[in-house]
């Protein structure tokens, strides 16, 4: 997969965009609400909730902010009910998606999904149509300017991790859950800078895009997901060569 664009390596970049903070950290707030109200306030009983502040902290969202939405989540202040909603379905050339939502009202998010997918050459699947091409990995890149790969290689398998891939300027280190909070912690041991780090469905096999058009608009569909509201996460198998990622960037 070596010089291959994936959209985890996509979306960190995007992440990155100052101007998208207030969204990100909307999005994470409502990840915290959800994950208190299921599990409770303490981060140390509630490995959800854990993970949520981590995002949050990540993101540079100030204590303040979490402690409102932990509080919200626990009933200790007011707030909006959220919803957990998977939908699935597929891209131009085949390629699988699945959209992770927290929403407060399914009969609004349903269909503006519906339009997301069908704007961008798309269609909604039934439940369950591509969620058995994916499996529940720990996922964490790293950019190849920050460490030597040999070096990353060591840490990362000692530290639990299953799998590493150079996808364009980025390694991709993949993980089971279980060994996800350990592999997080020996990178930050090592110093080593993370550019993304999140429990993510990870496809088992990809399908690769060498059409530019097919390309950009697979791309523009994962970003009108990434900037709705009520999406929390996207994940699709397409796999597309740097040389066609350039030309459409």
């Amino acid at each position: 997969m070596s010089g291959h664009s994936h959209w985890a390596g996509i979306k960190h970049k995007k992440a990155a965009n100052d101007a998208k903070r207030g969204k990100t950290w909307s999005k994470i707030a409502r990840m915290i609400i959800v994950a208190a109200k299921n599990g409770g306030g303490d981060p140390s009983a509630n490995l959800s909730l854990r993970y949520a502040i981590d995002k949050a902290k990540a993101a540079n969202m100030p204590k303040d902010t979490i402690e409102k939405a932990i509080k919200k989540g626990t009933g200790d202040l007011g707030g909006v009910n959220f919803e957990e909603v998977l939908y699935e379905g597929y891209g131009l050339n085949g390629v699988a998606i699945m959209v992770d939502a927290l929403t407060d009202n399914r009969n609004r998010t349903g269909p503006e999904i519906k339009r997301i997918f069908e704007k961008h050459g798309g269609s909604l699947g039934t439940s369950g149509c591509v969620n058995w091409m994916f499996s529940q990995k720990g996922l964490i890149t790293v950019s190849t300017t920050s460490v030597d790969e040999e070096h990353l290689l060591e840490i990362a398998l000692s530290a639990g991790a299953n799998d590493m891939q150079t996808v364009g300027d980025i390694y991709e280190i993949t993980c089971e859950p279980v060994a996800y909070e350990e592999l997080k912690k020996a990178l930050q041991d090592s110093e080593i800078a993370v550019e993304l780090a999140e429990i993510s469905m990870v496809p088992q096999n990809t399908i690769e895009i060498n059409d530019e058009h097919a390309a950009s608009r697979i791309i523009s569909l994962m970003e009108a997901f990434d900037d709705h509201d009520d999406v929390q996460n996207a994940y699709a198998n397409f796999d597309i060569p740097d040389e066609i990622m350039n030309k459409i960037s």
